[in-house]
């Protein structure tokens, strides 16, 4: 898992092949103008997904990993805590290939906060549990294919 400020994004373009065209992207765009919905950016492989999470608290948020994507997650209109355990310290579980996601119970090892100007990486090794805001924010998710 990385957290860090949006300014710091780009150092982390050496990570994946995809991350250069995503921080193009996310560098260009104006962010809060667009519409909720999924943009393409590499057909299936490099996914941009606008969306508004509801009000969630730390008991409500579920853990989650994925085999297939990274995701580079963004607030937009508010703070978002998000958990995080790794994934070696969980009990298998079963995953559902259609959708690239596990889901596990119980709440997360621990918490951070994103504010909007920063971002959060999780990798397939990381159980996340995204959207915990007493309101729900607006937020990007950039979904690249490992």
């Amino acid at each position: 898992m990385v957290a860090d400020r949006l300014e710091n994004l780009e150092k982390y373009a050496s990570i994946h092949p995809l991350f250069a065209k995503a921080m193009e992207y996310l560098k260009t765009t104006d962010l809060n103008a667009q519409e909720l919905g999924k943009v393409k950016l590499q057909g299936d492989d490099l996914v941009v997904n606008f969306s508004q999470t509801k009000p969630k608290t730390k008991e409500e948020a579920i853990l989650e990993t994925h085999n297939q994507f990274i995701d580079i997650q963004i607030p937009l209109s508010g703070v978002e805590v998000m958990g995080y355990t790794p994934r070696e310290e969980l009990p298998e579980t079963s995953y559902d290939p259609n959708n690239d996601i596990s889901f596990y119970s119980g709440l997360a090892d621990s918490y951070i906060s994103v504010k909007p100007g920063m971002f959060a990486i999780f990798f397939p090794q990381d159980a996340h549990a995204p959207g915990i805001s007493p309101d729900g924010v607006k937020k990007v998710i950039v979904k690249v294919l490992v």
